[in-house]
């Protein structure tokens, strides 16, 4: 796949937005999606610890989510339905994703992107046009009444966690960075607005940050793993 440039609205050094760029490659991964018909959806039928595949109302009951593939453009509101999606085992930032006002292909069309290693949330709004995916792990749709168990500690380069669902508010800790390698975001929604951004920081040394409850996401790219204080 050819690499294509694009401008990655998100990247930020400390508190200043500055331009960035993202590149189109490929990869594979998991996670986000619709439960609504598409040329985009797929769904896998759930499966029995001992291999052997559910039946009847046992096999609808464990069948997965339908599926976004990883690499592709969709039309929003046909292809794919507004909402947030999650894509998660993504390496080397190769993983591309990008929100557009339209399909021009033009600069101006886009209206957020990234390159992402780890896991990566995104907000489709139903005012957006078009969505693409390059080189990602499939994306599921992200239930909003899902709880999970949030943890204490995260992969300092795992991507976006889900604050009071993957990652439990509080004050964290990452040690051993070097030359400005180390990224953070706390924001409040997953659209990667400018505005979505509570605050952010490039870290050489020892990182600090204290995440909130009323926080939607927390970011870390690059970082040495964080431990809770």
């Amino acid at each position: 796949m050819g690499m294509k440039a694009k401008v990655a609205l998100g990247a930020v050094v400390g508190f200043v937005v500055i331009g960035a760029v993202s590149a189109n490659a490929g990869n594979d991964g998991k996670n986000g999606g619709s439960d609504g018909s598409g040329s985009g959806y797929s769904a896998s039928a759930g499966q029995h610890t001992d291999g052997q595949k559910d039946t009847g109302s046992a096999k609808a009951a464990k069948t997965k989510k339908a599926a976004l593939d990883g690499d592709g453009e969709y039309r929003v509101g046909s292809d794919v339905k507004p909402g947030t999606y999650r894509t998660t085992g993504n390496t080397d930032d190769m993983c591309y994703w990008e929100r557009a006002k339209d399909a021009k292909g033009e600069m101006d069309s886009l209206l957020a992107n990234d390159n992402v290693s780890g896991t990566s949330y995104v907000t489709v709004k139903p005012t957006d046009k078009l969505f693409k995916s390059s080189g990602c792990a499939d994306w599921e749709a992200v239930d909003p009444k899902a709880k999970g168990r949030p943890a204490s500690s995260m992969d300092g380069d795992g991507g976006m966690f889900k604050v009071g669902t993957d990652i439990a508010p509080g004050t964290y800790r990452s040690t051993g960075n070097a030359d400005d390698s180390c990224y953070w975001e706390r924001t409040k929604d997953a659209e990667h607005g400018l505005n979505s951004i509570i605050a952010n920081n490039n870290v050489t040394g020892s990182a600090v940050v204290t995440i909130s409850a009323t926080d939607a996401y927390f970011k870390s790219a690059g970082c040495g793993d964080w431990k809770k204080a």
